[in-house]
C-alpha cells in the first residue's frame, strides 16, 4: 500500500502544504536545541518528544531522516549562572548537557545524528559573518558586529510583523552604537572574565542567533533544507534572525518548511519561572513514569497550546495502562486454546488490513499523535469485542493485530509495551533473560540498600539500552528503540 499524501502546517505559509522534499525519499531536518544553564523542564519535553514523534512519522511514511540538533554551549545566561555556581561556563553547559540526556533517554527521544555545539563551530560562525560583512548586510561597533535589520527587504515574513510596528513597539537594548533599534548581535565583544575567541573584529564570541544558521547548514550540507523546527517561542526573534542572516548570506531559501509546537501552560497561563509555575523533568519523574509522560504529551497535537497538570497526567496513566491490560489479557487469550476459534472472518481481515491504513493516514494529517492512539484503541476494542463471549475469533489474526499494536506503540508512538504475555517470556531470548537476571541483582542490592552496587546494576543495564523504572510493585524495564 502506497504511503497517503504527507501535508502539514507550515508556519511560514500559516497553512497546511503538501510536503515536497528537496531530495526525494530523503529528510533533512534542523531542530533548535537547548542553552545548558539548568535543568530540563515539561516545555523541553513538549519540543523534543514532538520532534521525535515527527521523525518517527516520517521514517513510517518511507523518508530516509537526518536530523541534526545543536547545544548553545555559550551564552550570557550560561556565564551569569557559572559564576553564581563558582564553575566554569565549559563545566556548567556538561553538566546540563548530560542532564538533557538522561532526561530525554528516560522519554524514549531518538538521539539525533549529530548534535554540533557554539564552541566547536566558533571559526566557521567568523567566516559567516564575514560574508555578512562583505554584503553590507552586518557591521561592526566597538568589537561587536550587527546585522543590519532594514538591509534585508524580507525580514518579518514568518512572524507576520512589520518593521515599523516592531521600531515603535519593540523592548530592545538600548545602545547607541547600533545604526538601528532593531538590528541584533552577531558577534559580541569580550567582557573580563569571560570566555572569549580572537576574530578581526577583537576578543568575543558569537551571538546566539548567528550560531543555528552555521550549524544547521554545515551539519546538513548546502544552502537549504527541508525542515527546521522548535518551539513556538522561537518564532520571533531567534528565527525571525536566523532567516535574515542565512538568506542574507547565501542568497538562496533557508529552510522550505517551518514546524513549531505550542506553549505547554499552567492554569491556562504559558509556564514561566518568574509566574512560579515551573515543572522540571526531574520533580516530574519522582511521581510519574516517563512513559506516562510521554503518552500525556503525544495525546494532544503538538500544535496547540498544552494545558499541564496533575489530573491530565492521572489520566494519561489510567489511559497507558488500559492498552497495556488490554494487550495482556488478549495475549493470554491466545494461550488458551478455548478462548479462541479456528474459523477465519474476512472482516478480521479487513480491520487488520485497515489499521495501517489509518495510522498513515494519521500520521500524514500533520503529525496527528491522538488520531494515532485512538487507532491503537479501537483496535484493541475491536479485538476485544471478538474475544467475548459467543463470538469467534480467528488465532491467527488475533495475533498478528496485537503485533500491530506493539510495533505502532513501539516505533511510532515511541511507547514500547512494558507488559510480559506468557507468549514473550516463553520466547525470551538469553540476552532477555540476562537482562532479567540483571534487574533482579539491582532490586535485591536496592533492598539491601546497597546503593553503590545498584547504581553500578543501572549503569549496566544503561549500556545494554535497557531503562528500568522503579516502581511500588517492583522495577520495569524496556528497551529503547
Amino acid at each position: 500500500m502506497n504511503s497517503p499524501e504527507l501535508r502539514f502546517h507550515n508556519t511560514m505559509s500559516g497553512e497546511e502544504e503538501v510536503f515536497t522534499p528537496l531530495e526525494e525519499g530523503r529528510v533533512k531536518m534542523y531542530v533548535c536545541g537547548i542553552t545548558p544553564y539548568d535543568e530540563c523542564h515539561v516545555g523541553h519535553a513538549r519540543c523534543y518528544v514532538t520532534f521525535d514523534f515527527i521523525r518517527r512519522a516520517l521514517k513510517r511514511l518511507g523518508y530516509h531522516v537526518t536530523c541534526v540538533q545543536n547545544f548553545t554551549d555559550i551564552d550570557d545566561k550560561i556565564i551569569q549562572r557559572a559564576a553564581q555556581k563558582g564553575e566554569s561556563p565549559a563545566a556548567l553547559a556538561d553538566r546540563y548537557i548530560a542532564d538533557y540526556f538522561d532526561k530525554m533517554d528516560q522519554l524514549n527521544v531518538l538521539r539525533a545524528d549529530a548534535y554540533p555545539r557554539v564552541t566547536a563551530h566558533v571559526p566557521a560562525v567568523i567566516a559567516f559573518i564575514e560574508r555578512l560583512v562583505a554584503k553590507k548586510l552586518a557591521y561592526a561597533a566597538g568589537g561587536d558586529v550587527f546585522f543590519s535589520v532594514r538591509k534585508f527587504p524580507h525580514y518579518g515574513k514568518l512572524s507576520k510583523r512589520d518593521l515599523d510596528d516592531l521600531r515603535a513597539g519593540a523592548r530592545v537594548e538600548v545602545d547607541a552604537r547600533k545604526q538601528d533599534p532593531l538590528d541584533f548581535a552577531l558577534w559580541k565583544a569580550a567582557k573580563p572574565g569571560e570566555p572569549s575567541w580572537p576574530s578581526p573584529w577583537g576578543a568575543g564570541r558569537p551571538g546566539w542567533h548567528i550560531e543555528c544558521s552555521v550549524m544547521s547548514l554545515a551539519g546538513l550540507g548546502g544552502d537549504t533544507f527541508d525542515i527546521h523546527g522548535g518551539g513556538q517561542d522561537l518564532i520571533f526573534p531567534h528565527h525571525e534572525n536566523e532567516i535574515a542572516q542565512s538568506e542574507g548570506a547565501t542568497g538562496k531559501p533557508f529552510a522550505r518548511y517551518w514546524i513549531h509546537n505550542g506553549f505547554v501552560t499552567v492554569d491556562k497561563e504559558k509556564m514561566s519561572k518568574s509566574l512560579g509555575n515551573f515543572f522540571t523533568l526531574g520533580d516530574i519523574f519522582k511521581k510519574h513514569d516517563p512513559r506516562t509522560v510521554r503518552f500525556f504529551l503525544l495525546s494532544h497535537h503538538y500544535k496547540g497550546p498544552l494545558e499541564f497538570n496533575e489530573d491530565q497526567l492521572l489520566q494519561a496513566q489510567a489511559q497507558l495502562g488500559e492498552i497495556e491490560e488490554d494487550i495482556q489479557r488478549l495475549e493470554s487469550t491466545l494461550l488458551n486454546p478455548l478462548g479462541v476459534r479456528a474459523k477465519e472472518e474476512k472482516s478480521l481481515k479487513r480491520v487488520l488490513e485497515g489499521f495501517d491504513g489509518s495510522v498513515d493516514a494519521a500520521l500524514a494529517e500533520n503529525f496527528n499523535s491522538p488520531r494515532v492512539i485512538a487507532a491503537v484503541f479501537a483496535l484493541l476494542g475491536e479485538l476485544k469485542a471478538r474475544v467475548a463471549k459467543g463470538k469467534p475469533v480467528w488465532a491467527g489474526g488475533l495475533e498478528k493485530g496485537l503485533d500491530l499494536v506493539r510495533t505502532t506503540l513501539r516505533e511510532v508512538l515511541g511507547l514500547p509495551v512494558l507488559v510480559d504475555s506468557p507468549k514473550d517470556v516463553s520466547r525470551a531470548t538469553a540476552e532477555e533473560e540476562a537482562i532479567r537476571f540483571l534487574v533482579e541483582q539491582r532490586q535485591q542490592a536496592r533492598q539491601a540498600k546497597n546503593w553503590g552496587e545498584s547504581d553500578r546494576l543501572r549503569e549496566e543495564l544503561a549500556s545494554r539500552g535497557v531503562i528500568v523504572e522503579d516502581t511500588p510493585q517492583g522495577p520495569r524495564w524496556w528497551k529503547k528503540k
